[in-house]
């Protein structure tokens, strides 16, 4: 993605893509009051079945409930592995490993007929929590789902959890896609030298280690090539075999309209909401998980491009693609942009190491016309996204604090912060956050009213059609289950010297400026899992 657009001088320690802090539009022509808004916009998921979404086609709901079902009870549809993964398959694809000059085939072949043809596809297979200590099917997975070449194609493996979309009517049409995959086509890629080469996917898989995954034997190690791409095939023949049981033909139909609407039109249905009239009037706005191609859209939309400055990291990670952004309203900037707007870049020693991934924070000093008397205010403004448990915010926020030295800030975030308290400590608590946000010198106050069950900006939980069973949720149970992802997470933090809320935070997981509760998000026209947050502040 494109990260050429900064502004000014970089101000402090060399660190990449560290502010989220949104210095933007604090006071427009409304007088003393700033309209702010931040949003996770969500990296995409390359697994449109990952995550339950809200469908208005009644098939999408009827097939979540019984691939549940069939997962808790299989009954008699617990069939070997050998039924839906063939022999005449195996035989195939030995045969294309063996000319790979793999080791370990013969032994991968007892393994086959000693233990996996036989083993029940549900209980003995997609249960079995050993395949997934020994990531024998998620790792294969991991390399393989998606693949971005270099010479700019997207290339997906065949199967039901990525955004393939060829029909798989049945095992063997399925087998024959799947192998060409992986044995007959090269794909330009990079080598580890950087220098790009066709390889062939199957080229792409790595040994796994029984240092990282002890869950693993020896023996198994020694053979892991062949035995990871053995548990994949297995893996993806099962859940073609039972969807196409389940819901024949429209399962295919359900993913493509996912699809449709999350990854191939999600950057133009994001751009689509943030320019709906309800957020007309927004002067800053905080993203968050920010594609390049979204970058670009950004400034290629003619209404958003004339309202907003557009403020990405120095350092923006291309590689996982996902960034912190902070978009300033220009008629506040108090003279031209390369003048009222400078990156700060914190570094390490300032983060207190906290796990801060490139991209991940964005901060800008600005100066901006925020009305009334006194002319031009310097602000400090930041973006950022947490990591999965929160740990990093709170360092995060304190170095942000530190940094602005009596400036006033405003900070987008998603915390990534959790409703329950962990008793181990693993997740960074809500009540926590918010405590050590408002402690000590120049504390920080946030948007949000009542008790925290009100301010939750998440509502998603894993469905049964991806690789790690031990974090599925049943359809009924995805907003009471503890595996459920519904919690508050998303920030609007402001100086409290400087500001004083002027209106209630607003959440929005429609797109057009309202909440609906109970609504798993991302949907067909909502394209992401965070709501938007937003609120006016008044400058005190």
């Amino acid at each position: 993605p494109s990260c050429s657009h900064h502004l000014a001088p970089t101000i402090g320690p060399s660190r990449s893509c560290l502010g989220l802090l949104y210095m933007g539009g604090l006071l427009s022509r409304r007088g003393a009051s700033v309209r702010l808004a931040s949003w996770n916009v969500a990296a995409v998921n390359n697994n449109p079945f990952e995550y339950y979404t809200t469908l208005a086609d009644p098939r999408y709901e009827q097939l979540m409930v019984a691939v549940g079902e069939l997962i808790d009870a299989p009954g008699e549809r617990d069939v070997p592995v050998r039924s839906v993964f063939t022999q005449p398959m195996f035989e195939k694809l030995k045969a294309s490993m063996a000319a790979q000059g793999w080791a370990g085939i013969d032994a991968v072949e007892e393994v086959w007929e000693s233990d996996l043809a036989s083993r029940p596809i549900v209980s003995g297979f997609l249960k079995d929590k050993e395949i997934g200590a020994k990531r024998l099917a998620s790792m294969p997975d991991r390399f393989t789902n998606t693949i971005n070449t270099e010479d700019g194609r997207t290339v997906c493996r065949p199967t039901v959890i990525n955004n393939y979309d060829v029909p798989m009517p049945d095992g063997d049409a399925w087998f024959a896609q799947w192998h060409a995959f992986f044995f007959e086509a090269p794909l330009l890629v990079k080598a580890k030298s950087g220098a790009a080469a066709p390889r062939l996917p199957c080229a792409m898989l790595s040994p796994i280690k029984r240092s990282k995954y002890p869950a693993l034997s020896e023996a198994e190690e020694a053979i892991s090539l062949p035995l990871q791409l053995l548990c994949l095939a297995i893996f993806d023949a099962i859940l073609v075999g039972l969807l196409n049981q389940l819901s024949p033909g429209a399962w295919h139909e359900l993913k493509m309209s996912i699809c449709e609407a999350l990854v191939v039109s999600k950057a133009q249905r994001t751009i689509d909401v943030l320019q709906r009239p309800e957020y007309a009037d927004v002067d800053l706005l905080f993203l968050q998980e920010v594609s390049g191609a979204l970058v670009t859209a950004l400034r290629a939309a003619p209404a958003l491009a004339e309202q907003f400055e557009v403020l990405e990291p120095r350092d923006c990670d291309a590689v996982r693609d996902q960034n912190s952004l902070i978009l300033v309203a220009k008629r506040l900037l108090a003279g031209p942009a390369g003048e009222a707007l400078s990156e700060v870049e914190l570094g390490a020693e300032a983060l207190s190491g906290a796990p801060v991934a490139e991209g991940d924070l964005c901060v800008f000093r600005a100066r901006l016309e925020l009305g009334g008397e006194g002319g031009a205010t310097e602000l400090l403004l930041a973006s950022f996204h947490g990591d999965t448990n929160g740990l990093a915010s709170t360092p995060v926020v304190s170095a942000l604090r530190q940094q602005a030295a009596g400036l006033p800030l405003l900070v987008g975030i998603d915390a990534n912060t959790h409703l329950t308290r962990d008793p181990k400590g693993g997740k960074k608590f809500v009540g926590d956050f918010v405590a050590e946000c408002a402690s000590g010198e120049a504390p920080l106050a946030h948007s949000w009213q009542g008790p925290p069950e009100g301010w939750q900006t998440t509502y998603n939980a894993r469905t049964y059609l991806q690789p790690q069973l031990n974090k599925a949720v049943r359809y009924a149970e995805r907003a009471t289950s503890s595996l459920a992802d519904n919690n508050p997470k998303d920030f609007l933090l402001y100086s409290e010297g400087a500001f004083e809320g002027a209106g209630a935070c607003a959440r929005d997981n429609t797109g057009q400026g309202s909440y609906v509760e109970g609504t798993s998000i991302p949907t067909l026209t909502f394209p992401s899992d965070h709501c938007i947050v937003s609120t006016t502040l008044r400058l005190r």
